[in-house]
């Protein structure tokens, strides 16, 4: 991962399905409060994830993504919960960043150099708004952050193998995003966010792209296989 040199100073992960409490249709390691789950066996799952990567589960900041292109930035623990956001920044150290998913875009941004990071939950409501673009911006503007310096990883999350849309969408999206198989349109996500971020300066080798579709891989939870289902997550956290 492109992440992968910087591990002394920053923590990162994207989780699977397994190894959990929750039962069916969330099993197992369901991270997410908002489906339906048991909320203990969300805690636990949590707590299993804190656990297994040494980080304070009191630390954890989480949103509730409502795919808008609000972002926050977090300079304490004080709320865990961060109400009607899709992307958070920070540069304090050991306080753990959250997106859950299961099928949009977990993305996860990195600037080595400013020692800042932020996590994007973007959809394709998110991705339309431009949110990934927008949070480089933020932490530019807030934090003097360059976008040349920062490190992008696309998660896992659902490709244009399976993500199909209806010609409503097809009509307000340039074409180069669209595929047309069988009759069927299909839409490609990562390359909208990609060239989103190219155009703010992002360098192209510094963006990473998951291979693996949520829609094929049943490591995964995906709305758009099951629908009623858990969330796995993207989560990073500077190291003190």
């Amino acid at each position: 991962m492109i992440f992968t040199p910087h591990e002394d100073s920053l923590f990162f992960t994207v989780t699977s399905r397994y190894g959990g409490v929750s039962e069916t249709p969330y099993d197992s390691l369901n991270l997410a409060l908002h489906v339906s789950d048991n909320p203990k066996n969300v805690l636990a799952n949590r707590t299993l994830v804190a656990q297994k990567h040494h980080f304070l589960i009191e630390n954890l900041i989480y949103m509730d993504q409502t795919h808008s292109a609000n972002i926050a930035i977090i300079k304490d623990c004080a709320s865990n919960k961060i109400e009607n956001c899709d992307a958070l920044i920070t540069n304090v150290k050991n306080i753990p960043l959250m997106v859950m998913v299961a099928d949009c875009i977990p993305i996860l941004l990195y600037d080595p150099v400013n020692q800042v990071i932020a996590v994007v939950h973007a959809g394709r409501n998110g991705t339309f708004n431009q949110i990934a673009k927008k949070t480089v911006l933020k932490m530019v503007d807030e934090f003097h952050c360059c976008a040349s310096n920062v490190l992008v990883y696309l998660g896992t999350s659902i490709h244009k193998c399976c993500y199909e849309v209806g010609e409503e969408i097809v009509r307000i999206v340039p074409k180069k995003y669209c595929e047309k198989r069988d009759e069927k349109w299909y839409l490609d996500l990562q390359s909208m966010n990609v060239d989103q971020l190219l155009s703010l300066g992002v360098v192209r080798e510094n963006i990473e792209i998951a291979s693996v579709c949520t829609c094929c891989d049943k490591d995964y939870f995906s709305y758009r296989r099951e629908g009623v289902t858990g969330r796995f997550a993207g989560i990073m956290k500077l190291n003190g």
